[in-house]
């Protein structure tokens, strides 16, 4: 009856001061204030505050002891044991082997093995980057030649008939009459017909007027050996090629300087390969490159990086690599489609780590070491270059380290449940009596006192959460509790932290039955129990 009256007492308590948590939060206010003077001195009832344990060895388990807390207030430390300001209850010695270093994790090896962690060593390495790019094949503009009417003139004759025919180096193209060279050439086959003092000067006037007209120097051999007017000419084709675009009709006039053909050659030709700025950096002007098209399998063609074209595309954020091959026997067509392989230079004695051991956070880039007797830890990395399954590690870390290539997520997750590090190191400024993130913390107790909607249980030590015996007050479920559930029942039951530093149940059901499956619920805040007579059982 004396524990019954205690206990009513209690949740008279936890509603006058909305839920518990009101006067919890005063207990650790008074708690901070008694623990306050071990910082400058003496320590409040057996306990000194805020010093390490110095070296201290627990005779009952033979470890070194860092220092105590209150599971509920860590932050808190005492270099000595004694009664918690905070709750009533015992301080919680810390061992050095628990705590590890700052960021770390340490993970028994039954459940690595559970886990299914794999380790691998940094090693160094030459890594030449496999980079390839598509692009399609152009026509080599610095091959292409321009054949222009060099005077008025009709076109008589036409051998080239259609655009993308194939030349030959000095095939005919076309016969044009030109009137303007008739005059010119019978004036000199005039002169050259005088005989007299100062001939030959004339017969000079009259060659340079040919030339004037618009006559080669072949041209006008011809009619000095002929000494016939040549008034037809005939234009031929100055390189091999195809025509790429044709100007001329028979019995067109052309005038001086009108375009009639536009030929190219086809010797070597160029792919305009787009490159991801990204990668852009590692091509080089000068590069050698291998391509290939799927018209022609099994067939390379040679070539080098001609030029990087200062242009990013918008849509595709990429650059135009320009890149010239050698075309033998004219196999490669403007427009075919293909895959350059470019070859970078090789990287010599780099540190490497498969690349499934880096994490990429968005802003960084994380890899979980291998310290040694199942300890962990984040570390953050700067990455270059990857290269079959190998990612260059360029800052972060040393050869011979060990790191995690398989189950870096899970042990995030344990390292979670310990409270040691929160998403690979960056630990948040959590709320006190926030220990655990989201994870779920088994417990079993006794049902002490169900009201309209709070259930007050008195559990036994949850080791999870380091929490020693203690009565608490929690919300009921929503759904309410399973049948078969009263008061003086022993129950066991699942737990979880809120935002605001108090647990909620999730879960409670008659003990030897699995929590799950009793009624799904969220807890009303509050550990009632602040440090003085407010009715904590221990």
């Amino acid at each position: 009856m004396k524990a019954k009256a205690i206990v009513l007492a209690l949740v008279a308590v936890g509603v006058v001061g909305a839920g518990g948590y009101g006067l919890y939060s005063a207990g650790i206010d008074q708690g901070l204030k008694l623990a306050a003077p071990a910082q400058g001195g003496t320590a409040p009832a057996g306990a000194a505050g805020g010093t390490s344990g110095g070296g201290l060895v627990d005779s009952a388990t033979g470890k070194k002891v860092l220092y105590w807390h209150d599971p509920m207030v860590p932050g808190q430390k005492f270099d000595k044991p004694g009664k918690s300001p905070f709750m009533d209850m015992q301080l919680v010695p810390v061992y050095a082997e628990d705590a590890g270093d700052e960021g770390s994790v340490s993970i028994n090896p039954r459940i690595q093995q559970n886990l299914g962690i794999r380790t691998a060593e940094v090693t160094k390495a030459n890594l030449a980057a496999a980079l390839e790019a598509v692009g399609s094949v152009a026509y080599n503009e610095r091959d292409l030649v321009m054949v222009q009417a060099r005077s008025n003139g009709f076109v008589e004759r036409l051998y080239v008939r259609a655009p993308l025919d194939a030349v030959r180096k000095s095939q005919p193209l076309v016969q044009l009459y030109v009137p303007d060279w008739v005059a010119a050439q019978e004036e000199y086959l005039s002169v050259k017909r005088m005989n007299g003092t100062g001939a030959e000067a004339f017969v000079d006037a009259a060659r340079q007027r040919m030339r004037l007209a618009g006559m080669t120097d072949d041209h006008i051999r011809l009619v000095e050996t002929t000494g016939k007017v040549q008034a037809r000419m005939t234009l031929t084709a100055p390189v091999s090629g195809v025509v790429a675009e044709l100007s001329v009709r028979e019995g067109m006039t052309v005038m001086s300087g009108a375009p009639l053909f536009r030929i190219n050659g086809l010797s070597t030709v160029w792919v305009n390969a787009e490159v991801p700025e990204n990668v852009a950096a590692q091509v080089r002007p000068g590069n050698v490159v291998e391509a290939r098209t799927p018209s022609l399998p099994g067939t390379v063609f040679k070539g080098k990086v001609s030029a990087i074209l200062p242009e990013v595309d918008p849509t595709t954020r990429t650059l135009k690599a320009r890149v010239e091959l050698a075309n033998s026997g004219s196999q490669l067509v403007p427009g075919m489609f293909a895959t350059v392989n470019f070859t970078p230079h090789t990287r010599q004695d780099v540190l490497t780590v498969p690349s499934e051991a880096v994490i990429a956070t968005g802003k960084r880039s994380v890899v979980m070491i291998a310290q040694g007797d199942g300890r962990f830890a984040p570390v953050d990395v700067e990455v270059g270059i990857e290269v079959d399954g190998k990612t260059e590690i360029r800052k972060g870390l040393e050869a011979g380290q060990k790191v995690v290539v398989s189950g870096q997520f899970l042990i995030d997750s344990e390292a979670s449940l310990k409270g040691t590090i929160t998403r690979l190191g960056e630990v948040p400024a959590a709320a006190e009596g926030d220990k655990g993130g989201d994870q779920l913390h088994r417990g079993q107790g006794k049902v002490e006192v169900i009201d309209k909607d709070e259930i007050v249980l008195s559990h036994e030590p949850i080791p999870s959460l380091q929490w020693g015996e203690m009565t608490m007050g929690f919300k009921l479920p929503p759904q309410g509790l399973p049948k078969g559930i009263a008061e003086g029942d022993s129950v066991t039951f699942e737990i979880r932290p809120r935002k605001d530093g108090t647990y909620e149940v999730t879960s409670i059901g008659p003990l030897g039955a699995s929590a799950a499956s009793g009624a799904k619920g969220e807890m009303k805040g509050g550990m009632s129990m602040p440090a003085a007579p407010a009715g904590a059982v221990k």
